[in-house]
């Protein structure tokens, strides 16, 4: 109290620790303060954030005019706390350099004896609020229920009257026995704080109960001896025909009664077998995505963006993004020597850390796609803005990544706790992997690489697009779409060389030093890597080429299914004990096998927002020899608006989903009359998309304003059954994940750097009965319909050439009319001149009549 610029802190000793100011060390009775630069602060706000000291006093530290403020230390608590804060210059100036007293006041002061008091006015202050005003508003009693006025009213002749009582039998009469149990009320919270009980030894009770429940009276009778019969009685029984009669006729239903017992459950609920079953995790009702955790990488200074996002394939609770600059294109070139200075990363978030990455993947420009290895999730393929492909092999560090699963085991079962309970590694610094190889940027992409995918490891492909079998029985190959209108196939193994091998001499002077922290698993790919085979999508001669960027292919859908991730899982462990990548062999054999009833169609999007079904198996030109890329199979303008998700059903293959522009569509393979689906324009341009994984007519869509769209084609098939919010600034990316039978997350990317975490509800990841088959069917009468459009399509078509020719047919009708008639009309004409000049011929019409007979005419 009267002291506004003094600001009581708590520091801890890791915080005393950080700005030298540990007590009886640093700060002592002699020296109990120090000066801390703000500088100092700020950074430890950067590193820190809210878990600072310094947190509660932010605004006063941004507002405080000077460089440096004055921490004291509190050795007698006379704020409260050990250390407080002075937020003035003023207060700086007054503590460090007290105002000197005048020596006449000290001579004055020496004379006064102690023990006399010297009475000294009270000065007024200026009231400052430490928040006493609230806890005397929480402490006054004020009335929480509004009070209610009963009124009862009496007529005056009943005053006096006798009341008469009589008994009545409560078995009788009905609704006569009303039971008033105890309940809880929900409106009501009684405390007890303190109770006063009295006891008394009492003998011992037992209580004993039977399965019959006390719900409501009814009428009970107890025996209380048993029955016996006679031994004439038993005589008689035994000789009775009745008896025997009916003995005989129950026998046959009882034994059957017997067999049925031991053939199936008599007391099986069947209404519980009709209904679904229901889990013990989440509500049908809940329909919304709930906010689980989200990941904001706050050391980087720069405003970046999240253009990838992929789940680790084998430990849970993990997830890789990659972030790049929010620049244009313009910027990026005004910008390009301070960038040159930023590492572009890619990030592995950890459930149990949500504040640091576990590993940081350095790449010499931002990564715009990513995908994990399916035959080893330590081998991770990108591509830069630049055109260029990077490797990383993360082996050396695969142990402190599988560390943070709970137990540090390889168990699929694990739960994943609450953010709070989960305490993170001591060693929080994050480490930084240098990328091991990157392709050439002469012989690459000329832009940006926009998809990347990894081709099975069931097949590979040559250098003219034909399927062979894959004898190595691990991913080798690659393929990637650019905005230079080109989509290339990479092999990772070292090619045979055709020329000569350079003397060893030679080679070690040529032979470049690697660093020590960078391993050498595909040093032959570094700055030398060059495509196996380019695909360019042209349009014609005189036309532009296609702009591919997304693309899609028939082994897609082969990643999504539970079986084949345990077997990818499988196969990832033993890659992993047996390194294949170590020691990869020369792609390309000369003996392999064919691979003929291949399928090697696949399904491009474009910038313009066409989607087109090619092929990549090259055909050879009959006029100039060449090998060179098929003509698109179909080419559909259906969006309006480059493509940004092609993506195949995990549950059809020839399923396919398309975001681009205002809209999405579905399409099937093989069908090349158009989409099966295709929505109406959205209020907002879409931005990015994905399929369920448990749910086959769910899919997942994100616009450019921060909400996401959910589909469901069991309720509606033309437009989303609900719109949920999920940030204020455009959705970049979407990936959900299953983590068990009960609980399902997705990942959502925006353009701001947040990657936020979601569980997906109970009944939007829990399909309902026979919704595969329903699905299908609906499919299957969407194909019915296209061809049912297809022909009525046809038929106008002929009606309309029978309607022009028709037309045509009494267009010629009229016109020979018309000349009919004036042919007749010339006729008539030539017969009337034939018959005059015959008359006048014979003598019959002179000409001067014939004259006569025209002038008057």
């Amino acid at each position: 109290m009267g002291h506004p610029e003094i600001y009581p802190l708590v520091l801890t000793s890791k915080t005393q620790e950080i700005f030298n100011c540990r007590i009886d060390e640093d700060v002592t009775d002699e020296q109990p303060y120090k000066l801390i630069r703000k500088e100092d602060i700020f950074a430890d706000f950067e590193n820190r954030a809210a878990v600072s000291d310094f947190y509660p006093v932010k605004k006063i530290i941004q507002e405080y005019p000077g460089d440096e403020l004055l921490l004291v230390y509190d050795k007698d608590f006379k704020y409260g706390l050990n250390f407080y804060l002075i937020g003035t210059e003023e207060g700086k100036e007054n503590y460090l350099n007290p105002p000197e007293v005048p020596e006449e006041q000290e001579e004055y002061k020496e004379h006064i004896p102690e023990d006399i008091y010297i009475y000294k006015p009270p000065i007024s202050k200026p009231w400052v609020s430490l928040g006493s005003e609230k806890e005397i508003e929480e402490e006054s009693v004020k009335e929480s229920t509004k009070e209610i006025t009963y009124m009862i009213s009496r007529k005056r002749s009943e005053f006096g009257a006798p009341v008469k009582f009589s008994d009545q039998n409560a078995s009788s009469v009905k609704d006569a026995y009303i039971e008033c149990t105890a309940y809880p009320d929900k409106k009501f919270t009684l405390k007890q704080l303190e109770r006063d009980v009295g006891m008394q030894v009492v003998p011992k009770i037992k209580d004993t109960s039977t399965q019959t429940r006390w719900t409501y009276p009814k009428n009970a009778t107890t025996q209380y001896y048993p029955r016996e019969f006679s031994e004439e009685e038993k005589d008689a029984l035994g000789q009775s025909k009745t008896l025997t009669e009916f003995l005989n006729n129950v026998s046959i239903s009882v034994e059957i009664a017997l067999q049925q017992n031991e053939i199936m459950n008599t007391f099986i609920n069947d209404w519980k077998s009709l209904a679904e079953e229901e889990g013990t995790f989440g509500d049908k009702t809940d329909t919304h995505l709930k906010e689980y955790q989200s990941f904001t990488y706050m050391h980087n200074l720069t405003e970046n963006m999240i253009t990838c996002v992929s789940w680790h394939p084998i430990i849970y609770g993990l997830i890789a993004v990659s972030v790049a600059v929010r620049l244009s294109f313009e910027e990026r070139v005004h910008f390009s020597g301070k960038l040159l200075l930023q590492p572009s990363l890619i990030l592995f978030w950890s459930f149990s850390d949500p504040i640091q990455p576990q590993l940081m993947l350095e790449s010499p420009d931002d990564i715009f796609c990513f995908q994990f290895c399916p035959s080893d999730p330590n081998i991770i393929a990108g591509g830069c803005i630049n055109g260029q492909i990077v490797m990383w092999d993360i082996t050396a560090h695969a142990d402190r990544i599988e560390n943070i699963k709970a137990g540090g085991s390889r168990s699929k079962n694990v739960t994943l706790k609450p953010m709070f309970l989960l305490e993170p590694e001591t060693n929080t610094e994050a480490m930084y992997i240098r990328h091991c190889a990157v392709s050439s940027i002469e012989n690459g992409h000329r832009k940006v690489i926009t998809d990347i995918h990894w081709l099975p490891d069931t097949f590979e492909i040559n250098r003219l697009g034909s399927v062979f079998e894959n004898r190595s029985g691990i991913s080798c190959q690659l393929v990637t779409c650019s905005a230079d209108c080109t989509i290339c196939f990479w092999d990772i193994r070292p090619q045979k060389a055709l020329t000569p091998q350079p003397p060893p001499e030679k080679k070690k002077e040529e032979s470049i030093e690697v660093p020590f922290d960078v391993p050498s698993t595909f040093l032959h790919l570094n700055l030398s890597w060059k495509p196996l085979s380019k695909i360019r999508l042209s349009k014609g001669e005189t036309a532009l080429d296609h702009c591919p960027t997304k693309l899609s292919l028939s082994e897609d859908s082969l990643l999504y299914k539970a079986q084949d991730k345990m077997l990818a899982q499988s196969k990832a462990m033993k890659a992993g004990e047996m390194n294949p990548y170590q020691n990869l062999e020369g792609g390309l054999g000369n003996y392999l096998k064919p691979i003929d009833d291949f399928c090697t169609k696949f399904f491009v999007g474009t910038e313009e927002g066409e989607v087109i079904y090619t092929d990549w198996k090259m055909e050879k030109d009959p006029e100039t020899g060449r090998f060179m890329t098929k003509k698109p199979l179909s080419l559909y303008t259906v969006h309006d608006g480059g493509v940004h998700t092609i993506q195949r059903s995990p549950f059809y293959k020839d399923i396919i989903l398309t975001v681009g522009g205002w809209n999405v569509a579905i399409w099937k393979e093989g069908i090349m009359t158009g989409p099966l689906l295709q929505s109406s324009c959205a209020p907002k341009r879409y931005t990015s998309g994905h399929w369920s994984l448990t749910r086959p007519g769910v899919f997942y869509i994100g616009r450019e304003d921060g909400y996401i769209d959910i589909w469901d084609l069991l309720e509606k098939t033309h437009e989303p059954v609900q719109s949920q919010n999920i940030c204020i600034t455009m959705i970049t990316y979407i990936k959900p994940w299953t983590f068990s039978a009960k609980q399902q997350f997705i990942a959502i990317a925006d353009y701001y750097g947040t990657l936020h975490i979601l569980e997906i509800p109970w009944t939007l990841s829990r399909p309902s009965t026979n919704e595969v088959s329903r699905i299908s069917y609906y499919f299957e009468r969407e194909v019915k319909h296209l061809e049912y459009v297809e022909q009525r399509k046809k038929i106008r078509e002929e009606e309309k050439k029978e309607m022009e020719m028709e037309k045509k047919k009494v267009e010629t009708y009229q016109k020979s009319k018309e000349q009919l008639e004036a042919k007749l009309k010339m006729d008539y004409e030539s017969y009337l001149e034939l018959e005059k000049d015959i008359l006048i011929n014979l003598g019959l019409i002179k000409v001067e009549e014939t004259m006569s007979n025209k002038e008057m005419i």
